[in-house]
């Protein structure tokens, strides 16, 4: 069967839906940040889909969703394209299944909320401060990024200091899941089960609902901690993370050149420091700046949470891959690299690769806790890109000293994994939830259903 053919006669056989028909439209919403990356940015040129669909209510998802499976038409679900891995640009055509319209905050009942997956993570924020609790974790996106696109994509963000990332056990609950047939059915996932959906680009299952632990309310301040010296930057961002009794939800360190490219917050970050950015509780201010002036630290940036619900910017906006964002705006040769250190000795692991690549590496660390417990840093380094050979080397030398590299290179799951293959269970979902291999296909290498071939 023509599949591109079948695509875009859906409206007819669909009729009260909302259909995007425009080519322009359906471009758009076949890409997400993957240029931020000059590899995805060549390598997924001009591939999009046949026709998109917002459908906002169940019904109208399985409406679609059967359509698409009786026709074996490809089904690349989306959110608002806010990752960076092509994980919303189709290989093979067919439908983009839009869920941003399908976005409702269900309830809160404690320290556990619940919402459809479509629903913008801001406004889920903001759902559960109403009942004095917050978002566990709120990546730089959270203005635009959906509640199924963190989870089907996304790591974590501000909060992983605390909770660590999505994947950490009691961070999700729940997922309510649809299967991709002619007859659509509705799974119910609790605890591990839930989480073999988890960060494989919407390839093993369509999430409609995902149930979450909250944490209490904080009134958050932000400031910005500029240093002359790394080193005690670094430790500063260190200390300040690990330390128990003051309470924080955002640590970033960015080594000199990096807030330069910041040029929103030029005037609080003189030419050629190093600065950390934090988010951190009133009644730790004190001890924060404590430990910040003993080290030599300045604060050069205050907001209160009052203050920051009446600006048009968060100091969130400026940290994990924003930063990458707004370096891109000033140089767009730049690129970047996602790495996971050893807690026993990431301190050294920073060190040794400031030395090995400065001038051409520019440090960018997010600090928090793994999902095991331990407190560790990730790195989003900006990189002066100037091939892909050279890229692939500097990756190199961070494996060699012992730094884990989450590829965002390539757009196959496994290799940003860098696995040859995936966990079982992983696979046994996409065989449960997608038996005919239409969800997102091209992605995973390890899938050996009927539309591998």
């Amino acid at each position: 069967m023509n599949t591109s053919a079948a695509a875009v006669g859906l409206p007819e056989q669909l009729p009260g839906i909302d259909w995007i028909t425009d080519t322009n439209r359906i471009g758009r919403l076949s890409q997400d940040f993957a240029w931020f990356s000059p590899v995805l940015k060549r390598e997924l040129q001009g591939k999009q889909g046949d026709i998109a669909v917002r459908p906002r209510t169940e019904d109208e998802i399985a409406g679609v969703v059967a359509a698409c499976a009786r026709q074996r038409i490809p089904i690349t679900v989306r959110g608002s394209g806010t990752g960076n891995y092509g994980q919303a640009t189709p290989l093979h055509g067919g439908v983009i299944l839009d869920m941003s319209g399908y976005g409702e905050a269900l309830w809160v009942r404690g320290d556990v909320g619940r919402a459809q997956a479509g629903i913008r993570l801001s406004a889920f924020d903001q759902f559960a401060r109403a009942h004095g609790r917050e978002l566990r974790w709120l990546p730089s996106t959270f203005r635009s990024a959906t509640l199924g696109g963190l989870f089907g994509g996304g790591f974590g963000g501000a909060g992983s200091i605390n909770y660590g990332p999505l994947a950490a056990p009691g961070n999700v609950l729940a997922a309510k899941v649809m299967t991709i047939e002619p007859e659509p059915r509705v799974v119910e996932l609790r605890g591990p089960e839930a989480m073999a959906l988890h960060h494989t680009y919407g390839t093993n299952g369509l999430v409609l609902e995902l149930e979450v632990a909250l944490a209490p309310s904080v009134e958050w301040t932000e400031c910005i901690v500029a240093f002359d010296d790394f080193d005690r930057a670094l430790d500063f961002a260190y200390r300040f993370g690990q330390a128990p009794g003051l309470v924080k939800k955002e640590v970033c360190f960015l080594g000199a050149p990096a807030p330069d490219y910041l040029t929103a917050l030029a005037d609080h970050l003189p030419r050629g420091c190093h600065a950390v950015l934090v988010l951190v509780a009133p009644s730790s201010e004190e001890g924060m700046r404590e430990l910040a002036a003993g080290l030599g630290g300045t604060v050069t940036y205050h907001r209160t949470a009052e203050q920051v619900r009446q600006s048009p910017r968060t100091l969130l906006e400026f940290s994990w891959n924003h930063t990458t964002l707004h370096a891109l705006k000033v140089d767009k040769t730049l690129t970047y690299i996602q790495s996971g250190f050893d807690p026993a000795r990431c301190l050294e692991q920073v060190r040794a690769l400031e030395q090995a690549l400065a001038g051409e590496v520019m440090m960018h660390l997010e600090f928090l806790r793994t999902k095991e417990g331990a407190f560790n840093c990730s790195g989003l380094q900006l990189i002066k890109y100037s091939s892909d050979e050279r890229l692939e080397a500097i990756m190199q030398i961070y494996r060699d000293h012992g730094v884990q590299i989450n590829n965002p290179h390539v757009y196959i799951v496994e290799d940003g994994k860098q696995r040859a293959g995936l966990d079982p269970e992983v696979l046994a979902a996409k065989t449960r939830f997608d038996p005919q291999g239409l969800l997102n296909p091209g992605k995973l290498r390890s899938w050996t259903g009927p539309a591998a071939s």
